[in-house]
């Protein structure tokens, strides 16, 4: 290999030429757009539930008991269809992400962008404006396309197009919007739950970032990794030097041609995947997704009203408790954007391991202890669970959140990146609908012990993050072969000098990029 390419190899080198210009941060604002959909339907589905006008529209039995002068704390809320109108979305994002993957490689980040604001705005129509459950669940689905296009590409544009000492703080500008969206949820919900029909205007408001997205998109660039890869060299190195600012980017720019002259050699990603080399990427990338979700964050984010009204909070002061951890939500991955880059992804997922294990069984214990099936919470312990809740978010903001989401966009090489990706999105997706559909019926069954449930999931993440998580912090995308899976203790043993092989093959048909 070449000086060029050997100087990447040293997480603590030095970056390539450039800077971070207005421009990147103009395309990263408006590609994190994208999180702010998701985010946003995460945060206005609980509280959209929760709503009497919803209930009564689509729902009555669940109202009626919800109104039960002895209704059961625990199971008030338990009903399938109910949980339907939330988890559909995510069971058609499962799906849409494979097709997701495809666009991203034949027509570039950037128009798969575009596809995603245009799904989530025709489902936005359906779902707020529905007259029947059959069609808001359509528009679920729609959304659901929305989430499954933006998820698989809107990470993979932010790493592609950050500067490598910067990769982390700009990656999680996505999840950041994504917690930005969940805020902005609560608060329209918190509006809309005075007014009559409400609902319908909180399901509206989320074609307002879908907009911004699409109309958005139209003033950003491609990656010039996706140019690069799809055959159009030198409008990616001018790109290049755009988003770098200087004219001396050669260095980034051969490694960026490399690593897609050896992507060329796998015509068949999907199968490439199945090799044994590609094995640490995608166990990883499809466990952090499992984990992410069975902390038990989603059920919190999903139903947050929901549950603040199981512990005994008015159906106001529920939706005003749900603001205040979304506001936690939001500071709290602002922290993992400053740290991330400095302390590091592994230190970050540990120590938040500790934190959530802690204040969801403090919160488990309470229940027990407290809560009954009928009655409420004493307000003094009502207090301690929003406070363990918020100390619970928290850590999962600044740690698995967007780490879910950062780590498997830079760990996979590029010749099966989109298709490892969209590996991680449908993993994402398939757990989100479980936890979405079943979240309110294990409520229901297992009571208070499902806080004990996710504490349990907890221990096995931390365990895993402990063992088999290498750390990424500071080196090139491209370069992540060789510095992190072939020096890492455990994965090094799958790589047999395939990439070797490839890389000859390579050198003997561009011998100038060696």
């Amino acid at each position: 290999m070449a000086p060029a390419m050997i100087i990447s190899n040293d997480p603590d080198s030095p970056d390539f030429d450039g800077k971070l210009t207005f421009f990147v941060m103009l395309c990263v604002v408006i590609a994190a757009c994208g999180g702010l959909m998701f985010g946003y339907d995460i945060g206005v589905s609980g509280g959209v539930t929760a709503m009497d006008d919803f209930l009564i529209k689509f729902f009555p039995e669940v109202y009626e008991r919800k109104k039960g002068a002895h209704e059961n704390n625990y199971c008030k809320y338990d009903n399938q269809s109910l949980q339907l109108f939330t988890s559909s979305l995510y069971l058609a994002a499962l799906v849409a992400s494979f097709v997701a993957s495809h666009s991203c490689n034949r027509f570039g980040r950037k128009p798969t962008m575009q596809l995603a604001s245009i799904f989530f705005i025709v489902g936005v129509c359906l779902s707020a404006f529905g007259g029947n459950i059959e069609t808001v669940i359509v528009g679920r689905v729609l959304l659901g396309c929305g989430v499954g296009f933006a998820n698989q590409a809107v990470p993979l544009f932010l790493s592609e197009i950050a500067p490598v000492r910067m990769r982390g703080a700009l990656n999680i500008s996505f999840q950041l919007f994504v917690t930005i969206g969940i805020l902005i949820a609560n608060l329209v919900n918190y509006a809309t739950g005075k007014v009559h029909n409400g609902y319908k205007i909180s399901l509206g408001v989320a074609g307002i970032p879908a907009l911004m997205l699409g109309l958005g998109s139209l003033l950003i660039v491609e990656t010039p990794t996706s140019l690069v890869e799809r055959g159009k060299i030198e409008e990616g190195r001018q790109v290049l030097k755009k988003i770098r600012g200087v004219d001396n980017v050669d260095l980034e720019f051969d490694s960026i041609v490399h690593a897609c002259e050896i992507a060329r050699q796998v015509t068949q990603p999907y199968r490439k995947l199945m090799k044994r080399s590609s094995r640490p990427p995608l166990v990883i990338a499809i466990l952090l997704q499992i984990f992410q979700q069975f902390t038990g964050i989603n059920a919190i984010m999903f139903y947050a009203p929901v549950l603040f009204q199981t512990v005994g909070f008015g159906s106001n002061a529920s939706l005003l408790s749900a603001v205040v951890t979304g506001s936690v939500n939001v500071l709290s991955t602002i922290v993992s954007i400053v740290v991330v880059d400095r302390a590091g992804r592994r230190i970050l997922l540990l120590e938040s391991c500790v934190q959530m294990l802690i204040t969801q069984t403090i919160i488990g214990i309470i229940l027990i202890k407290e809560l009954k099936p009928t009655g409420q919470l004493p307000s003094s312990e009502a207090l301690v669970v929003v406070v363990m809740v918020c100390i619970y978010v928290a850590g999962f903001a600044w740690s698995w959140g967007p780490l879910g989401w950062l780590i498997p966009s830079e760990t996979f090489p590029l010749e099966t990146r989109t298709a490892g990706y969209s590996f991680a999105v449908s993993s994402n997706m398939l757990c989100t609908f479980i936890i979405a559909q079943a979240f309110l019926s294990m409520l229901c069954k297992m009571q208070a012990g499902i806080f004990f449930f996710f504490a349990a999931w907890i221990i096995v993440m931390m365990l895993f993050a402990f063992f088999f998580i290498p750390e990424t912090k500071g080196v090139p995308i491209d370069d992540i072969v060789e510095s992190v899976w072939k020096q890492h203790w455990f994965w090094k043993r799958f790589f047999d000098g395939e990439e070797e092989k490839i890389e000859k093959k390579v050198e003997m048909i561009h011998p100038h990029l060696t």
